[in-house]
């Protein structure tokens, strides 16, 4: 089969593979559409350490099954799916509970991190356990499904995140994910929702996709624009979105006593943490990672199109343009926000 393979760092080709084999608990799904994270833009240039090439990444994907496992029940070749990134063991302590993702055995489509190799789905087939697969309706064409992934990021952090009638929320960065974090906010209730952003092209979206006000540092303090839309108190909740010093920073200084701080974003390992502020307004500070269970209401939310992705994919391409476009979304493409692999146009 073809597929983009990561044959070392800063070089993906387009070439021929193996076939994957199908497990007794898998499934064969023929790939039509899987999106390029961030997470695999950082796996490119091995800043993460957690993409060890060779590998074919990719784990934001929908499909249609070729074949199953013997052991599969659930599902029959020609259905249309998609599938959860985390590979859950099921048994463990977390799984038993329900916290999939974080599962003590967890394994991550498309990353090879020196404890295991999961190839991914940049490729024309690729093969899943079926406990993380999901059937789509027919209405939800493949490239939205393959937002799902990206969509229960937004859906889990809102849901770990409390909220009473007439609540505010902050979107501090109005990316991909923040974009669709601020439309889960919504959606759960909250009355007010604030985005905040460097770019002005970014807030745009934003107010078009529900945000209250938007807000770009660079015209004044953030937590002056929030408090003088909270009474002076500070939201009751923020979303952080980015995870670098700044914001992070930024999103606990916007926080009313008493509020919360879900962090979602991790582009950096370490940030400091204004500790005084924290404790001494009594801050809730949480961090919330990937999604556990959200799928089946995403794909409604989805296909019922409460949650829009039409405004934040900017681009679908065949295999072949792959390593192109990883060259200038690692250079830093401006104005494009999630491009679509289909494997089989």
């Amino acid at each position: 089969m073809k597929a983009l393979l990561l044959t070392e760092y800063k070089k993906m080709a387009c070439t021929d593979v193996p076939d994957p084999v199908c497990g007794a608990d898998e499934v064969l799904v023929e790939v039509r559409a899987c999106g390029i994270c961030g997470s695999d833009i950082h796996g490119y240039d091995g800043s993460t350490g957690r993409r060890i090439p060779p590998l074919v990444m990719g784990h934001e994907a929908a499909g249609v099954i070729r074949s199953v496992g013997s052991a599969v029940a659930r599902f029959k070749p020609g259905q249309r799916v998609t599938f959860d990134s985390t590979v859950y063991c099921g048994t463990c302590a977390h799984c038993r509970r329900g916290d999939v993702n974080l599962c003590d055995d967890r394994q991550v489509l498309g990353v090879s991190c020196g404890d295991y190799r999961r190839h991914g789905a940049f490729a024309e087939l690729v093969a899943v356990p079926e406990r993380i697969l999901y059937p789509i309706p027919d209405e939800l064409g493949f490239n939205e499904a393959a937002m799902i992934e990206a969509v229960s990021v937004g859906v889990h952090a809102v849901r770990l995140t409390p909220c009473a009638e007439g609540d505010t929320a902050v979107v501090v960065g109005t990316g991909m994910i923040g974009l669709l974090t601020l439309q889960a906010a919504k959606i759960a209730g909250f009355s007010q929702v604030i985005a905040v952003d460097t770019e002005d092209s970014r807030l745009a979206v934003a107010r078009e996709l529900g945000a209250s006000h938007a807000f770009n540092p660079a015209s004044g303090d953030v937590a002056a624009f929030v408090k003088g839309l909270t009474k002076g108190q500070g939201a009751d909740a923020v979303f952080e979105c980015v995870g670098v010093n700044v914001t992070v920073q930024s999103a606990v200084a916007c926080v009313r006593k008493g509020g919360t701080v879900t962090l979602v974003g991790n582009l950096s390992p370490k940030v400091e943490l204004p500790l005084q502020s924290v404790v001494t307004r009594q801050v809730r500070l949480q961090g919330s990672c990937a999604s556990a269970g959200e799928y089946p209401e995403c794909i409604r939310l989805l296909a019922s199109g409460r949650i829009r992705v039409d405004r934040i994919i900017s681009a679908v391409i065949p295999l072949a343009e792959g390593p192109a476009w990883f060259d200038r979304l690692h250079a830093g493409a401006p104005g494009v926000m999630k491009v679509i692999v289909a494997p089989r146009s």
